[in-house]
């Protein structure tokens, strides 16, 4: 196998295989690897990159999960645990819609006292208080998490979810999918199967997700392209997946931050990129993720394949509190120069990917 074998197969659009993947993970050209993704991406979206204008709400960081990368959950008793109640969330959404938000993400823990109908009373509450806002909510774990607290199938509880507001999901909990690097990272969570059992799920009743990777900890390329290999055979089944988000690992203030993974740095972050975006031939969507890359690698990914870079955010608390270096938010200004310093077009999008205008 050669690098121009692969650059060929790319020109013919034809579909590349898991050896490929981890061939270009393996491969020393960095520039190569982009020009190759940045000329994939330009067939596909053209010289356009999407952002939005969202708000992150992190309704609690109290949760009965201790997964060894994370620095966000606290059990109740421990200093820092907070909940947030119904007018605080009512609060933050009006705040977002007066600052011209389309979207709130929402995303916490799983809290052992909460009852399933607190999360629909804060569905309905972000709904009554700015209709216009989208809600995208929950991920997969916490899905799972709801339906055995509704005692309902999943199917079930997302119909009840639909029915009070909820309008996609982020794609976070996938962390990495290959049973032995999940037991290391997070034993207590759903199995990976589970995992795209509920994103199939999701996607059967409706709703589009995001999806996610969460790399540069213990895991291996053959991790990753494993990984990469069960979203693009969902993505094949479901067509739901609207956007791929490599997420950097954060090391701070967690149980695995002591290790010194010789994949991590800016060299693989943008490798990463550049061969999602290669790979995953049918999603439409790589983004950046500002937040974790920082903005720095994330504006020069914007020349190796990725054409998203997320939103302004306001107040995440995840990723930061594992120790980002980010702002924690970012004006539409800043997005858009950024992007324009980049070569690209800015295109403000909402969170189902219509374009709302262009700078």
């Amino acid at each position: 196998m050669t690098f121009e074998h692969i650059a060929a197969k790319v020109a013919a659009r034809e579909r590349l295989t898991e050896d490929d993947a981890l061939f270009l993970f393996e491969y020393p050209d960095l520039i190569a690897i982009g020009e190759l993704a940045a000329a994939a991406n330009e067939r596909k979206n053209g010289r356009r990159v999407f952002f939005n204008v969202n708000r992150h709400i992190n309704h609690t960081n109290i949760c009965v999960n201790r997964c060894n990368f994370c620095a966000f959950s606290k059990t109740a008793e421990e200093d820092g645990a907070y909940c947030l109640d119904m007018e605080e969330i009512r609060n933050r959404a009006v705040e977002a819609a007066s600052q011209g938000a389309t979207e709130i993400h929402i995303v916490g823990g799983l809290h052992p006292d909460l009852p399933f109908d607190f999360y629909l009373e804060m569905l309905s509450t972000v709904r009554d208080a700015s209709p216009k806002l989208h809600i995208k909510a929950f991920t997969a774990v916490e899905i799972e998490y709801l339906a055995r607290l509704s005692s309902l199938s999943i199917s079930g509880t997302l119909e009840k979810l639909k029915e009070a507001g909820l309008g996609s999901l982020p794609g976070g909990g996938a962390e990495i999918l290959r049973k032995a690097v999940r037991d290391r990272l997070c034993p207590e969570k759903i199995s990976g199967e589970e995992w795209l059992g509920v994103m199939k799920e999701v996607h059967h009743a409706g709703l589009k997700s995001n999806a996610t990777m969460l790399y540069g900890h213990v895991e291996t390329y053959s991790d990753r392209v494993d990984h990469l290999r069960r979203l693009r055979d969902l993505q094949d089944e479901t067509g739901g997946f609207q956007v791929f988000i490599p997420l950097a690992f954060q090391k701070e203030n967690n149980p695995l931050g002591h290790l010194k993974n010789p994949l991590s740095g800016g060299v693989d972050d943008l490798k990463t990129l550049a061969v999602s975006r290669l790979y995953l031939d049918n999603f439409d969507n790589i983004k950046a993720y500002w937040v974790m890359l920082g903005e720095k690698i994330a504006q020069t990914s914007l020349c190796f394949g990725v054409n998203d870079l997320d939103g302004t955010v306001v107040e995440e608390k995840i990723g930061h509190d594992a120790g980002a270096s980010s702002p924690q938010t970012m004006t539409k200004e800043n997005i858009v120069d950024m992007i324009r310093k980049a070569g690209r077009i800015p295109i403000e999008r909402d969170t189902l990917y219509n374009e709302l205008r262009m700078y």
